[in-house]
């Protein structure tokens, strides 16, 4: 079986699927085109966030009988036609849970004490601190916009640092905001009315695309953060810049921007503009939610076991809920 790899996984990934007699190409960095005229010679394809397995490559892929999506997100995939050609869809949503909770904390940190301008400025022989003035985090309200797992590791954290936590999430039980000891909001307009910050944590779908848009950030209280690192698009891109401008929004941290930058080119190479990367108050980390040693780690091997599983008949757990690769 010929497995293709489009995005970077950890090589203890590749090394598994290739002990098990699996025939791995790692082709990074790939462009789309360059993608479409050779997929039909694979039997997998791995992919992360960038690569569009898409109605165009699917009609192509006529010898594809499983995706693997390193990571959790599934925008990039078209479920329901992989679906209608039997293909199963799997992922790793738990993989990188506490990775993507720790860098949210992180951002939270960073949007409140100002600490990525301090150290530009500092490392440019620029030390006047007053300039950096931040606020604490203690006693403030974090206001979390999904409670999954991500959401739910955030919440802990945040509790644990002083902060009064209150969540939106209509799909979570609410045994679950008592377990958490979390208080729970019944509409996103009264969350967004009572948060110092917000921090969001749910996947991008037709109802939660711009979700935050002008309308909703006019409800926040004026010098509002915001940080996500779910996915673009759920915040307004436009209503937030003007946001920021204006200074209603005091602070943004994202992991994400849309369109996405090529992370394998290096910075002479790289073309890419946004407006947000034009603004002091926006901090913009390049989709690093899962990157860490740890992280990378146990994506790789659970996408690579769930990928031989598949291939030696085994039962799996798809995003789309196919059990057992077709007979395609």
């Amino acid at each position: 079986m010929n497995i293709i790899v489009t995005e970077r996984i950890a090589e203890v990934g590749i090394y598994y699927l290739r002990e098990n007699g699996f025939s791995v190409e790692a082709c990074l960095g790939i462009s789309q085109s360059e993608l479409l005229k050779v997929i039909h010679r694979y039997d997998g394809l791995i992919v992360r966030s960038v690569t569009r397995v898409d109605e165009d490559l699917l009609a192509r892929a006529k010898k594809l009988k499983i995706v693997g999506r390193a990571g959790n997100g599934l925008d990039n995939i078209d479920l329901p036609a992989c679906t209608v050609r039997g293909i199963p869809v799997v992922n790793t949503p738990a993989a990188n849970a506490m990775s993507t909770a720790e860098l949210a904390v992180g951002l939270i940190f960073s949007v409140f004490r100002n600490i990525p301008q301090a150290y530009r400025a500092g490392k440019a022989k620029d030390f006047r601190r007053v300039v950096y003035f931040g606020q604490e985090l203690h006693g403030k309200t974090a206001a979390i916009i999904g409670l999954g797992r991500i959401g739910s590791l955030v919440a802990a954290k945040l509790k644990a640092l002083g902060l009064k936590v209150v969540a939106y999430d209509p799909y979570i039980e609410e045994a679950r905001f008592e377990e958490l000891d979390v208080e729970k909001c019944l509409t996103l307009e009264a969350l967004l009315r009572r948060a110092d910050v917000i921090t969001i944590h749910i996947p991008k779908t037709q109802e939660t695309t711009d979700l935050i848009g002008a309308p909703e950030l006019d409800l926040c209280k004026p010098g509002v953060r915001i940080v996500s690192t779910s996915r673009a698009g759920i915040v307004n891109e436009r209503a937030l810049h003007a946001a920021l401008r204006s200074a209603h929004v005091a602070a943004a941290g994202l992991d994400i921007l849309d369109p996405e930058p090529d992370f394998e080119a290096a910075p002479g190479e790289q073309e890419y503009q946004h407006p947000l990367l034009e603004l002091d108050n926006a901090i913009i980390t390049p989709h690093m939610g899962g990157s860490t040693e740890e992280a990378e780690h146990t994506i790789s091997m659970t996408l690579a076991r769930l990928v031989t599983r598949a291939f030696t008949g085994q039962p799996i757990t798809a995003a789309n809920n196919i059990t057992h690769l077709s007979g395609r």
